[in-house]
């Protein structure tokens, strides 16, 4: 998308169910594990680019060997960050111990990542600081192994405050408030609960301290712990974990908001935040690779064991509609279908806007990532088109040449390489006027192939604040010299805060919430904001599921092609000489297009969690009382 928007984070998780050395004898490496992570890892670069970690569990390593690492890098290129530091420690432990080259058992207990289970996470910082110690994963310490707690995850908790207090309740006195503390000490605190348990029980049943340890592996009831960690969390998770014994554990959330998918066949087990990733790094089918249902887990026990458990009762499905517009990478089957469509069915409002001219009307799109829906969008104008030769043909047929015949069937739908984005430039000036003047160099734009005669259309993944659009694309196309422009967003209104991990957390940076209190002002019914007000405000103490939106009511006057219009006017201005249309796809169609992935919160403010309607409304309160901070 041309605004900048922060994307959703990734995990990966490989667990090998041979011994290394079957893979040092099959693939030439006891490296299997870590070169298949780095592969996952660069795969899901798009989901993040703020840090990336990688944890790692060597089974039955003897007492006072070392078995768990961890590396975390918040550097410019994270991921190459990382693994340049496992190479280098790797390389170093092998030219001091040439003996260890083909000797993988003296690897595994010498060299740190030779092991057998890892979770690796790439991270988009949607709030915070963004130093080391905010990426994942997140290690909870312990002398006890199976104590020992390894926890990264794609998620955003909406009531992270009670969550808090809640440990607080416990006895806890954690070290900060961030979800994915609070998170990782609530399985923290049930994990240590249980092996206590199990303790006391097998002292009883006669088990000695020492033969009660590996006793409690068997016995320990993950599911059980997720159970009773997960009770109260609010919010959209892909939530990843390893036991320091070896147990490792993926739950996804009970609306189905984050994605994750699992591959298992006799040597290993995979879980990733995308389906083609899989595919690609193991080249396996997509009928091999499925989904993790809502509200379940996939547990791999140490042993190899591995199970689909059910931890929390599944509501409505509400996978994130994001994903397919523009999150996860379109290389998946279902991804690149559902975006063509998406680009198919917004081109009947285009037709009607252009006046269904294809001929004098240029297609293109921005950014790169827009690309597919383009494909979509042109196949449907190719469609009209040859609709319309047809009706020429037939209404000519009798005066009909054969020059004008092969006039008719020489039109083509004009497709056009537009805009170039040239490299990121530095604002380095502070004053205002002279960094917008900067900002609207981002794009180049591709002289001669646009006509005075002509409409210049271009496809958006969405519009959601339409910086860019107003201090740059707009500004560089209208140079071309078109009749009108009309942007294209195959995505509807963002109307709303997400509040589930994309950094869209305050309303008054929407375009099109800034666009319905022009129309209010302009209508003389803004004093509907005051009253709207009121009634968050009066919400305040209310449970969660107690709380309505209604933050609705600022668009209920409004038909959706009004607020398009007065968008349209925000995002252009006196120095515009092309008429500017915006078209939004409709959330009808947009269901069409994705009838898996129905979350649609930030179009239509229908929240899938009960903590949504709160933080939509702490986000209208902050709004009014002129507070810039997040609601959650």
């Amino acid at each position: 998308m041309s605004d900048a928007l922060k994307h959703e984070c990734g995990i990966a998780l490989v667990r090998l169910l041979k011994p290394l050395e079957y893979y040092k004898e099959k693939y030439g490496s006891a490296f299997y594990g870590v070169n298949k992570m780095y592969l996952m890892m660069e795969k899901q670069h798009n989901r993040g680019q703020d840090g990336a970690g990688l944890a790692s569990i060597k089974l039955d390593m003897k007492a006072g060997q070392r078995y768990i690492s961890r590396v975390r890098s918040s550097e410019q290129q994270p991921i190459q960050d990382i693994f340049a530091k496992i190479n280098q420690r790797v390389n170093k432990k092998l030219v001091e111990h040439p003996e260890y080259v083909h000797d993988v058992q003296a690897q595994k207990e010498n060299i740190p990542y030779i092991g057998e289970v890892f979770l690796g996470h790439v991270r988009y910082g949607t709030f915070g600081k963004n130093g080391v110690e905010s990426v994942h994963p997140f290690l909870r310490q312990n002398n006890w192994m199976h104590r020992n707690l390894i926890v990264a995850g794609n998620f955003n908790m909406t009531n992270n405050h009670e969550l808090f207090a809640n440990l607080v309740k416990l006895g806890q006195h954690p070290k900060d408030n961030v979800d994915t503390i609070t998170v990782m000490e609530k399985i923290g605190h049930f994990l240590d609960s249980e092996v206590a348990k199990l303790y006391k029980k097998l002292k009883k049943e006669g088990f000695s301290k020492v033969d009660a340890s590996p006793e409690i592996v068997e016995r320990l009831n993950v599911a059980k712990i997720l159970r009773k960690s997960s009770k109260n969390w609010d919010g959209g998770y892909a939530m990843a974990g390893m036991l320091g014994h070896g147990d490792a554990f993926v739950l996804r959330d009970p609306a189905g908001i984050r994605p994750a998918y699992y591959y298992q066949d006799d040597e290993v087990v995979v879980v990733a935040s995308e389906r083609p990733v899989i595919q690609t790094v193991f080249n396996v089918p997509f009928d091999k690779v499925t989904e993790l249902d809502p509200g379940n887990a996939i547990i791999i026990k140490k042993n190899g064991e591995i199970s689909i458990d059910q931890i929390i009762e599944p509501l409505e499905r509400k996978a994130c509609s994001f994903e397919r517009i523009y999150f996860s990478r379109g290389s998946d089957a279902e991804i690149y279908t559902e975006r063509k469509n998406l680009g198919k069915l917004v081109m009947p409002q285009v037709l009607k806007e252009i006046d269904y001219d294809t001929i004098n009307t240029v297609f293109s799109f921005i950014p790169n990532t827009a690309e597919t829906s383009f494909y979509g969008m042109v196949e449907a104008a190719q469609d009209e088109l040859n609709k319309q030769k047809n009706e020429t043909i037939l209404k000519e047929r009798e005066s009909l040449t054969d020059e004008r015949l092969a006039q008719i069937l020489r039109y083509k739908v004009r497709t056009e390489k537009i805009a170039i984005k040239d490299a990121k430039l530095r604002t380095f000036i502070t004053e205002d006027s002279s960094r917008d003047d900067l900002v609207a160099h981002v794009y180049d734009v591709t002289y001669g192939v646009v006509k005075p005669e002509d409409n210049l259309v271009i496809i958006d993944d969405s519009i959601v604040r339409g910086t860019t659009l107003k201090k740059s694309i707009i500004k560089m196309i209208d140079r071309l010299s078109p009749k009108k422009i009309v942007i294209v967003s195959s995505a509807p209104q963002i109307r709303y805060p997400d509040c589930y991990g994309i950094d869209m957390a305050r309303l008054e940076g929407l375009i099109a919430f800034k666009a319905a209190l022009e129309l209010l002002k302009e209508n003389g019914n803004y004093d509907l904001v005051e009253q709207i007000y009121d009634k968050c405000k009066a919400q305040e103490s209310y449970k969660d599921n107690e709380v309505v939106n209604y933050v609705k009511e600022i668009y209920d006057g409004f038909e959706p092609q009004e607020i398009s219009d007065k968008i349209a006017e925000l995002l252009s201005d006196d120095s515009v000489s092309a008429e500017v249309k915006i078209i939004y796809q409709t959330v009808e169609n947009l269901h069409i297009a994705c009838p898996k992935n129905l979350g649609d919160w930030y179009f239509t403010g229908d929240y899938p969690t009960p903590g949504g309607n709160r933080v939509v409304n702490k986000a209208f309160i902050n709004f009014y009382e002129g507070r810039n901070e997040r609601a959650y």
